[in-house]
């Protein structure tokens, strides 16, 4: 069904939603629809929401705008910058290069990146780098968004740099620096960069749209991003200095995602760009067990160690647990529906992939309206509650 396009005085008109959901997931589609007639900040523009049970696609829906003036349709393969929930995409790939014996969540940083060991990071474990423990949640030496450009200067700056804390003695999201670490880690373990391990080790052979490094090629499916209304600036005099360094050094805007020097760098905390469907599909690999489709990413035995939690302190930064687990977060809040053992990442504005391991089942949910926490955006953890009732 082609969306209609303009009203009769060439006004904009509603997109409708498009797609499937298998029997007995109905009440899915109905929320979905709704969150394109919220009143408030949290009103769809475009979106994008596919889940997999058991490794069989069960929902698929798509509809809205890839534009603010809503002229372009949304469709189901529109891409768009899911900012932290690239991170998610990090962690899988370090969790593969556990299950080759590549690298160990228990071996100090050092054995792999030998510059990292000095100035009180000597005994920095992988482990504490991927839950937010390594004491290095921003950038001490001024570090201008040119920087992120080039992945030697930003990766040579954090080995030298001191820990905040003493490496697992507190956990304070580490916003930017995330994507670095882990990323430096498969680099030294892989030989290839972060995006390039994504395109052939994971989303390649399992035919999923998502990039670390967006291709110029790709760019007519990209969705921007539009900011939103609600979002508060920034208050550093009533933040904890660990969490000031997070969001500044570079200073994050919503909309750098819709600059092409953005698009094309590699930043894996923050630059990835994906469909649903690409979300889920890396996510279902893990809820099915570690294949998908004959594709396998890692054994059930690293799934598990993935999902182990590392600290339920609160984070500094978040201002609650997080329930970390190896580069996922756990089920807070709710925002991945009724069950403790849903894990995943979410990212600024409110894409999310998340996957349960003991329901076999793996999300995934692309927008461009964004919205303004950190946690728990309520048309997400809507869908996931929907979802897991529907399959429960």
């Amino acid at each position: 069904m082609d969306p209609a396009r303009e009203d009769v005085e060439g006004n904009p008109m509603e997109a409708p939603v498009q797609g499937f959901v298998r029997p007995g997931l109905e009440r899915v589609r109905q929320v979905f629809a709704a969150n394109f007639d919220r009143d408030d900040g949290y009103r769809e523009l475009g979106a994008s929401l596919v889940a997999y049970r058991d490794g069989e696609c069960v929902i698929d829906l798509w509809g809205g705008w890839r534009d603010a003036e809503r002229r372009i349709p949304w469709t189901a393969d529109t891409l768009v910058n899911i900012w932290s929930a690239t991170k998610g995409l990090a962690a899988i790939a370090v969790a593969m290069l556990v299950d080759e014996g590549r690298l160990d969540y228990g071996r100090r940083v050092s054995d792999y990146w030998p510059e990292y060991g000095c100035n009180g990071k000597e005994d920095t474990l992988v482990s504490h780098i991927m839950s937010h423990q390594a004491g290095l949640p921003g950038f001490e030496e001024p570090t201008p968004l040119e920087d992120f450009y080039n992945w030697s200067v930003v990766t040579e700056r954090l080995a030298r740099q001191a820990p905040m804390w003493a490496p697992g003695e507190k956990n304070s999201y580490h916003a930017m620096t995330y994507g670095f670490l882990a990323g430096e880690l498969v680099r030294r373990a892989s030989g290839l960069t972060p995006g390039e391990f994504l395109a052939r080790r994971m989303a390649g052979p399992l035919g999923a749209d998502a990039f670390i490094g967006l291709p110029e090629r790709e760019e007519h499916r990209v969705a921007p991003l539009v900011p939103s209304v609600m979002q508060r600036d920034f208050e550093p005099a009533a933040m904890p200095r660990e969490a000031v360094v997070a969001v500044t050094n570079p200073d994050m805007s919503p909309t750098l995602p819709n600059r092409r020097d953005w698009r094309a760098a590699q930043i894996p905390a923050g630059n990835g760009h994906a469909s649903a469907k690409g979300l889920a599909r890396l996510y279902a690999a893990l809820a099915n067990g570690g294949e998908l489709d004959g594709v396998r990413l890692m054994s059930p035995a690293t799934i598990a160690r993935l999902c182990e939690l590392q600290t339920d302190r609160v984070d500094i930064l978040l201002g609650m647990p997080a329930m970390w687990r190896q580069g996922l977060s756990g089920n807070v809040e709710g925002m991945y529906g009724p069950l403790p053992t849903t894990v995943g990442h979410s990212g600024w504005g409110g894409s999310f992939g998340c996957f349960d391991p003991d329901r076999n089942v793996a999300i995934g949910y692309v927008l461009n309206q964004m919205g303004d926490r950190t946690v728990g955006d309520p048309r997400g953890s809507a869908l996931c509650q929907a979802i897991f009732d529907g399959v429960l």
